[in-house]
């Protein structure tokens, strides 16, 4: 992914969001919208044609929902990063998208500068999770595992709900990205999560988090 420029591919079924969006990111430095999509079907044609860094997704399309489209990007292999864009925080749309490889997840009125930093951070791979996502994901979230973090994996996991990188987490804590690694998949185990953002959310739900 280039440094300098962040590429997007803006996924809604209403014309005058997808011209919101892509104004306000042309005007913003380092954003270029690439291209934009009606429904999730056209989504996933035009991912593989412009291969853009991140995908702001939309849930709810006629023509091919949302998470089809990151379930079916996500078997692709897909190297672009999906980031949901939605009105709906209701638990039946959160954590299927989450689970279906989205790797965060806002609501439509979140202010343009954190929409900003959301899309830099995805681009990046980090997870990002507004927190009224975050409380409503956990309902669905399966049930954690008794064993308490660690003080240490209680500071990891509060950097990775900040959207802290592997990176920047080993560097604020003095430690290796490996050692960072393995924090994170004894975090997982004990908490029932299978990656980052259903660490957050579980971790939420049972009052580690916020």
């Amino acid at each position: 992914m280039s440094t300098e420029v962040i590429t997007l591919l803006v996924v809604d079924d209403h014309p005058v969001v997808r011209d919101g969006l892509r104004g306000m990111f042309q005007s913003a430095p380092g954003f270029e919208v690439l291209g934009e999509a009606s429904n999730g079907v056209e989504a996933v044609a035009r991912t593989a044609e412009l291969d853009p860094d991140v995908v702001l997704m939309d849930l709810r399309m006629p023509g091919g929902s949302g998470v089809d489209a990151i379930t079916e990007l996500t078997r692709r292999g897909a190297r672009s990063r999906v980031l949901v864009l939605t009105t709906y925080d209701t638990d039946s749309d959160t954590l299927p998208a989450i689970e279906a490889g989205a790797t965060g997840y806002l609501l439509k009125d979140a202010p343009r500068d954190e929409l900003f930093t959301a899309v830099r951070a995805a681009a990046e791979g980090r997870t990002v999770l507004s927190p009224a996502v975050a409380s409503r994901l956990v309902s669905r979230v399966r049930a954690p595992g008794n064993e308490p973090l660690s003080t240490r994996e209680r500071e990891v996991l509060a950097l990775v709900a900040k959207g802290t990188s592997n990176r920047a987490i080993a560097a604020e804590l003095f430690i290796s990205e490996a050692t960072v690694k393995t924090h994170l998949t004894h975090i997982y185990g004990k908490l029932g999560a299978k990656d980052r953002a259903a660490a957050v959310a579980t971790a939420y739900n049972r009052g580690i988090l916020g």
